[in-house]
C-alpha cells in the first residue's frame, strides 16, 4: 500500500503526540526526523510581526544539513518577547538533543493562540516522548499530521512519486490551516519531504515557485498569519543523478510534481477552511498585466458579498462586477465578460439572459469556477476561495486568549 505522509520519501520518520499544550487533550506536539541530514529550505510569512518559531527557523535554515523539525500546536508563540525567542531556542536544543544532533541543524514551527508564553516544561517532556516515538510507519506520518492541527478539522496529507534520471522520487505533504490565510508568500504551516538529490540553491528555487503557485493563490479571509511557514526537506536517498542545473529535465519534472503535490495540500486546506462548506476558483483573463490579472482574482476570492452569496448558492454576478471594478485593475468595461463553469451571466458589459435555475445549481456546488475576462490584455491569473458562513463567525468569537 502507498504511503501518503511524511515517512513516504526514503530517510524520514515522524511523530506526534499530546504534550498537554492543548486544553482538550489532542495531539500538539510532531517531530520530523532525518537521521542522514538533508538539505534544507523555506519560505514564511511576510507579516511584520511574526512568531519566535520563525525567527529562529529562518537563521537555522542556514545549516548545511538539517536533521530534525519540532512542531508545536495550541500556542503560536508570537508578540512573546525575549523569552519567546529563548523558549523556541529551547525547542531546537531539546530536539536535537533528543536527535543527537546540533541545536543549529534543528528547524521549528508554532501555531496557535498568539500572546502567551509556551509551557516549556510540557513541550520538554512532549519532545523527549516524540523522539521516543519516531518511527518510518505510515501512522507515524498521520500522528504528526494530527499534531499540527489547530482549527482544522481533518489531518491534510498528499504524496506523489516521479521517475527522474531512471529512479522513483518521491514527494510528500503535510499542510494545516482553515483560517488566518491570504495569498501572500507561504500560506499556513505546510511541511514537505522528498528524497530528491538536488542542491539546496535550487530546493529554495523549487518551494518558492510552487508555493507561489499553490500556497499563495488561496484566500480564506484575507488575513496573514504571523508564523506562515513552509518548508522542504530532501534526503537525497532516491539515488538520482543530482539536479544542479534550474534548465534541465529533471529539474523541470520535479518542480511540476512538486507543484502538483502543493496544489493538491491547497486544495485540501480549502475544502476545510473555517466554516467553508464551498470552494470556489476565480480565474482572470484579457489582463493588461499579470499584476492586474492577479489583483482583480484575489478581489473577487476576498469579497464578503461574493462569499455570502457562494454560501447562499446565489448567483449573483452583480457582486462579481462590482469587486472587479473596484480592486484598481485596468478594465475594459464595454468588453467584461463573466461566466460560472460554463454559462456565460454578463458579456460586453451587459447582462445576458441565461438560466437562472442552472446558475444556482452550479454555485451550490462544492466546486465552482469563476471565470472574468477583463478586456484590457492578454495576462491572466488566478486564485482559490472559499464562502463565508455563520459558522466562520462562530469559531473565531469562540478563539480566543
Amino acid at each position: 500500500m502507498k504511503k501518503h505522509g511524511l515517512t513516504a520519501p526514503a530517510g524520514f520518520l515522524a511523530s506526534g503526540v499530546s504534550a498537554g499544550i492543548k486544553d482538550s487533550g489532542s495531539k500538539d506536539l510532531g517531530m520530523i526526523s532525518c537521521p542522514e541530514g538533508a538539505k534544507a529550505a523555506g519560505v514564511f510569512t511576510t507579516n511584520a510581526v511574526v512568531s519566535a518559531a520563525v525567527e529562529v527557523c529562518r537563521e537555522n535554515l542556514a545549516c548545511a544539513r538539517c536533521f530534525g523539525v519540532v512542531v508545536n500546536s495550541g500556542n503560536a508563540n508570537a508578540c512573546t518577547g525575549k523569552k519567546g525567542l529563548s523558549d523556541a531556542r529551547s525547542m531546537c536544543r531539546e530536539a536535537g538533543k533528543a536527535l543527537k544532533a546540533e541545536e543549529s541543524s534543528i528547524l521549528a514551527a508554532s501555531t496557535g493562540i498568539i500572546g502567551q508564553h509556551l509551557p516549556m516544561q510540557k513541550v520538554r517532556c512532549g519532545i523527549k516522548a516524540s523522539a521516543d516515538s519516531l518511527s518510518q510507519s505510515q501512522k507515524a506520518g498521520r500522528d504528526f499530521a494530527e499534531s499540527i492541527l489547530t482549527t482544522d478539522t481533518a489531518a491534510k496529507q498528499y504524496s506523489e512519486t516521479v521517475r527522474l534520471s531512471g529512479k522513483d522520487v518521491t514527494i510528500a505533504g503535510a499542510i494545516k490551516g482553515a483560517g488566518m490565510i491570504a495569498p501572500n508568500m507561504a500560506t499556513t504551516l505546510c511541511f514537505l519531504t522528498t528524497d530528491v538529490a538536488i542542491s539546496k540553491t535550487l530546493l529554495q528555487r523549487a518551494l518558492k515557485e510552487a508555493a507561489g503557485e499553490s500556497l499563495n493563490k488561496l484566500t480564506v479571509d484575507g488575513h496573514q498569519s504571523t508564523n506562515d511557514t513552509a518548508l522542504i526537506l530532501a534526503s537525497g536517498k532516491a539515488g538520482n543523478a543530482g539536479i544542479n542545473k534550474a534548465g534541465s529535465q529533471d529539474y523541470k519534472k520535479f518542480l511540476k510534481t512538486l507543484l502538483s503535490v502543493c496544489r493538491n495540500l491547497t486544495r485540501q486546506m480549502a475544502l476545510d477552511a473555517e466554516g467553508a462548506s464551498k470552494i470556489f476558483k476565480v480565474a482572470v483573463s484579457g489582463a493588461a498585466s499579470k499584476k492586474d490579472a492577479r489583483k482583480a482574482a484575489r478581489a473577487v476570492a476576498n469579497y464578503d458579498l461574493v462569499k455570502c452569496a457562494v454560501n447562499g448558492s446565489d448567483p449573483n454576478w452583480g457582486r462579481i462586477i462590482c469587486a472587479i471594478g473596484s480592486c484598481g485593475a485596468k478594465v475594459n468595461v464595454d468588453n467584461i465578460t463573466c461566466r460560472l463553469d460554463r454559462l456565460t451571466v454578463f458579456r460586453g458589459g451587459r447582462p445576458v439572459k441565461f438560466d437562472k435555475k442552472r446558475a444556482e445549481e452550479i454555485v451550490s456546488q462544492k466546486e465552482h469556477t469563476i471565470s472574468i475576462d477583463l478586456g484590457a490584455g492578454s495576462s491572466s491569473d488566478f486564485c482559490w476561495g472559499c464562502d463565508l458562513s455563520k459558522k466562520y463567525v462562530e469559531i473565531n468569537a469562540d478563539y480566543h486568549t
